[in-house]
Order: C-alpha cells, then structure tokens, then sequence
C-alpha cells in the first residue's frame, strides 16, 4: 500500500443520554493525520448511518480510499448499515471491533419491539459476517462490504502500526472523548 494512501476512521463517544458525538480522522497509511470532522446521532436511534455519510460528505475529500468504522452500533443500538454506507461513499467499508461477541439480535430483542425491533434486525441482518483476524498479535474482529476479504485484512494490517485498533479509529476515538470532554468542560 503507498504511503499516501488515505482512509477515514469513525468512531463514537457517549457523553449524555440522548446524543453521541462522531468524530472522523483521516489517516494516510504512513500515519499522518490529514484531517478531522465532527458529528453526533441519536443514542438508541436509527441515524448513525446517516450521520457517518453527512461526517464523509463535510470532508468533501476525494483522495479517501477506505471508511473504516468502529464496530457497527456507535450509540446503543443505533445500528450503521455497511451496505448503505459503501453505496453512499462509493468506498470500500470496514467495520472494526474489538471484542467477541455472540451477536446483537437477542439484546435487540430484549431492548425493542414492534417496529423498532423490525427496523434493526432488517439492518442487522444485511451485515455480511464478522471474521476473526489477529493483527499485531491482538484479536479484532471485521466486517467489510466493497472489496475482498483479503483486501480487508491488509488494509487493517497497513493501517494498525501497534497493537490491534487501527489508527485512523485510534485517533478518531480520542478526538471524539476529548470532544465529549470539552464539551463538558464548556457546559458546566
């Protein structure tokens, strides 16, 4: 992969009950951070995919290869639909996760009903499978829509220098915590 190659890390912070704030990090693979923007959807809501395609459009930058997300439920069950997104961006998609997990359709089921529950499960159901991949000798777990597995593999690889969370969702972790704490500084 060149040096220059670019993609953007999204990841999620909960400050409140009602709103999680997006931040977005676009790293090139030799590390260099090349940019930021912010955003939020609903905790427990059904806009964070929507939310992640305005982060994408703000940037308004075509030189990003790769979206890369932080799992797939930013803000308690509001759920991001990889498909959606890919089609959206026209980037391949990943999303990255760290821990195992036997799935989320039984706590949608205990969270939801009716509609709601409908809505999340047709989501949910339209992600392709996790896959186990070891990187820098930690575990993450992967799920990718617009290019192949193999392909996923090396660009989690390409962009994770150190331990297992790749950097572009390294960094945008931290910028969305340190948004979330700002703004409680700023609000209190």
């Amino acid at each position: 992969m060149k040096a220059g190659t670019r993609a953007l890390g999204v990841a999620a912070s909960t400050r409140d009950d009602d709103r999680s704030t997006l931040a977005g990090c676009v790293v090139r693979a030799d590390r260099v951070v090349d940019g930021f923007a912010f955003g939020s959807c609903t905790v427990g809501g059904t806009d964070a995919t929507t939310a992640v395609i305005d982060l994408f459009s703000t940037l308004d930058r075509e030189d990003i290869r790769y979206l890369l997300v932080a799992g797939i439920a930013p803000a308690w069950f509001n759920l991001l639909d990889l498909p959606r997104l890919h089609a959206a961006t026209e980037r391949p998609v990943l999303s990255v996760s760290f821990e195992a997990s036997p799935g989320l359709e039984t706590p949608l089921r205990e969270a939801f009903s009716g509609a709601a529950l409908d809505t999340r499960l047709d989501v949910y159901r339209k992600l392709p499978p996790r896959r186990e991949l070891t990187v820098n000798d930690e575990t993450v777990f992967v799920r990718n829509v617009g290019c192949s597995d193999d392909d996923a593999e090396e660009v989690v690889r390409e962009f994770t220098p150190a331990g297992g969370r790749p950097e572009p969702l390294r960094i945008a972790r931290l910028a969305a915590r340190a948004a979330d704490a700002w703004c409680d500084d700023f609000t209190s």
